[in-house]
């Protein structure tokens, strides 16, 4: 199957590519041998440079995209019983067609993190794939969880971070979100491409287990994305209204909702970053 999706992703990569761009023509009169007669020449080579920079970029959208749909068709076989979603994610895994993984940290993450606008304490990030945030936020201050349902993710995860300063202030366990049990609490759970992913009749479930692990006056942090009009999935498309409708419900208020402005390529303009507190109504008694 892996020989078969690179062949696929040869193909359509080949096919989509725009065509080779027209020669740029040089300017025509130059009266100097000097700096004005290599004008025409660095000018091209930039225009040839940003050329080749957007060329690549469509070519990694392509890429993306591809990956999407061969991801949507893999995961589709759980719907007809073929496998459980958590043998869908792990084939996923195991194919590497994992188009949520940057590669990196998320960008706002380190940002909050170096500006110190996180909660200190005890951190989650569940669905955390390759660790990459968990270990961006994880500081002697905050002991950071990160939760996955993959056994390549959590051993992607482990190796990763294994050998950096940081490492003794993250832990890295394979479980089900919605039937795992921690020992303590959590005073911030920070939330991205984990909402998008499950079926959305299971995000009130999603809503009501962030309340149960998440201490009272805890934050809850949610990277919305993708805010799109797109019907399949996953990514299942998402909307502000869509965490209000399950998040009310069970206490939650935005403090903020904001535009992220560091989100990546292709996902500029398709991401808002929540930030949500739980109010516990006090007895009048």
């Amino acid at each position: 199957m892996r020989a078969a999706c690179g062949g696929l992703l040869s193909k359509t990569l080949a096919l989509s590519a725009p065509n080779h761009p027209p020669s740029i023509l040089g300017f025509l009169g130059t009266r100097s041998l000097g700096i004005r007669a290599t004008k025409p020449k660095m000018e091209k080579n930039n225009r040839e440079e940003q050329e080749n920079v957007s060329m690549e970029k469509k070519e990694n959208v392509i890429n993306s995209n591809l990956k999407v749909n061969l991801m949507q068709q893999l995961m589709d076989g759980h719907s007809s019983g073929l496998v459980c979603a958590c043998g869908g994610w792990e084939k996923c895994w195991e194919l590497g067609l994992t188009p949520w993984d940057l590669g990196q940290a998320t960008p706002i993450i380190v940002h909050l993190h170096q500006s110190g606008a996180l909660p200190k304490g005890r951190a989650l990030v569940p669905a955390c794939g390759t660790g990459y945030d968990a270990v961006a936020m994880a500081s002697p201050e905050r002991h950071v969880v990160g939760l996955e349902i993959s056994d390549i993710a959590i051993e992607k995860a482990k190796e990763f971070s294994s050998s950096l300063p940081n490492a003794n202030y993250v832990t890295f366990l394979k479980a089900d979100f919605f039937t795992w049990r921690p020992t303590e609490l959590f005073d911030l759970i920070f939330d991205y491409t984990f909402f998008c992913a499950i079926e959305p009749d299971m995000r009130l479930a999603w809503a009501q287990k962030i309340r149960d692990i998440l201490k009272p006056n805890g934050e809850l942090i949610t990277l919305m994305f993708p805010i799109s009009d797109h019907i399949s999935g996953p990514p299942y498309k998402v909307s502000v209204s869509d965490y209000k409708e399950v998040l009310h419900p069970v206490g939650f208020q935005a403090i903020s909702i904001v535009d992220n402005e560091l989100a990546v390529g292709p996902r500029r303009g398709r991401e808002k970053l929540g930030r949500w507190k739980r109010y516990v109504n006090q007895s009048l008694l």
